[in-house]
């Protein structure tokens, strides 16, 4: 599991119609918190899960080296598949990495789960969509995570 955690003033995701090209808000947060990406591959499970949860919740990279958890920071987790993109051959990326949709979406709603589970405030992407992320990167800060 791999994911790209953002210090942010605020964020948001909208949502895009592939049919009609409408374009839908869909969660936001409007204060300082996290803006997670959050990829899933193959061999992933409760271990992984537990780990990066810990690790969002825990990480002192909010203000005044606090975590989300300590300053009761909200979480915005969007799925992102394409943090398993492999460019080392060619131009077009391979998506071999990345886990098939009903293996990551449990997955990714378990991470959000966790989160909750420790009292935090956490809004979702919509999986599998075609969303728009804005975000003010506050820093910035931007950190990768593994598990």
């Amino acid at each position: 599991m791999r994911a790209v955690l953002q210090r942010v003033s605020s964020a948001s995701v909208a949502v895009l119609d592939d049919d009609t090209g409408e374009r839908r808000d869909h969660s936001r947060i409007d204060s300082e918190g996290l803006l997670v990406l959050l990829g899933v591959t193959h061999d992933d499970g409760e271990e992984q899960v537990q780990t990066i949860a810990r690790k969002i919740a825990e990480l002192r990279i909010l203000s005044g080296e606090k975590s989300a958890t300590d300053l009761d920071a909200p979480i915005l987790v969007v799925s992102q598949f394409t943090l398993y993109a492999d460019v080392r051959k060619g131009r077009r990326p391979s998506w071999n990495q990345a886990a098939p949709g009903p293996v990551a979406e449990p997955l990714v709603a378990r991470v959000v789960e966790e989160l909750r589970s420790r009292g935090l405030t956490v809004a979702e992407g919509e999986f599998g969509a075609h969303m728009q992320v804005s975000l003010v990167n506050d820093g910035p800060v931007t950190i990768l995570v593994e598990a």
